[in-house]
């Protein structure tokens, strides 16, 4: 395996040279360590004691836990029993994710792949749930008020996937451009107003593009489920 004078790596399978993008690889990394950080943090949980208040990390984690079940409830109301998994896991990816900027790494969501692989998620999720709930009923909702208006409904729900991933994928893509168009054009000025700057394109713009993912994919979802 070598790097290439793209970004990210190519190695040979055998008489194909296959190139991995860095956005995969780094979206990748960040799964893996996820993974493993939970499953400590769910060890030191089941080791702690119940009747004495959480610390440290653990606290941390209790903290964030109740506030996903909030945002979730508050959101999706008592269709969002059980989804709050997901959503948690699904708005730390991605805040970390949008936030890979910060320290060199090339941030998976500024890859239309993993944007709009994330958008097909909550587009299946939809269809799931609001057949689940409603049957045949969710695919006759599509012919209302009027049975005319059908291609015109189902054009809207495909539609949602792409617009979902499109907003994502362009403002971190816009934000990483205008910040290395600002540093060619700051000179001498970059180091004073360079942290400004990416607390705006990187930090504020990440995490409010992690807020508008995750709140649109629970509004399709509870959208398309019988009340």
């Amino acid at each position: 395996m070598e790097e290439t004078g793209k970004m990210g790596l190519q190695f040979a399978l055998g008489n194909q040279q296959v190139f991995i993008h860095d956005t995969l690889v780094n979206s990748v990394i960040i799964v893996l360590v996820l993974s493993i950080f939970f499953m400590i943090m769910s060890r030191k949980i089941k080791a702690a004691d119940p009747t004495k208040p959480p610390k440290g990390v653990v606290h941390i984690l209790e903290i964030i836990v109740t506030g996903i079940n909030s945002y979730v409830a508050s959101t999706m109301g008592k269709k969002g029993k059980g989804f709050e998994p997901y959503i948690g896991t699904l708005a730390i990816y991605l805040a970390i994710a949008n936030l890979l900027g910060l320290v060199g790494f090339t941030p998976p969501t500024s890859d239309y792949n993993v944007t709009l692989a994330l958008a097909i998620m909550t587009f299946f999720l939809t269809q799931f749930f609001g057949f689940k709930t409603q049957k045949l009923g969710y695919f006759k909702s599509f012919t209302e008020p009027y049975a005319f208006l059908l291609p015109i409904n189902l054009l809207g729900e495909f539609a949602n996937p792409v617009s979902l991933s499109f907003r994502l994928f362009g403002n971190i893509v816009s934000g990483a451009l205008i910040m290395g168009l600002l540093y060619g054009a700051l000179g001498w000025f970059t180091p004073i107003l360079a942290p400004a700057l990416h607390a705006y394109f990187d930090i504020f713009a990440g995490l409010i593009q992690t807020f508008i993912f995750t709140i649109l994919t629970m509004i399709f979802i509870s959208g398309a489920m019988e009340d």
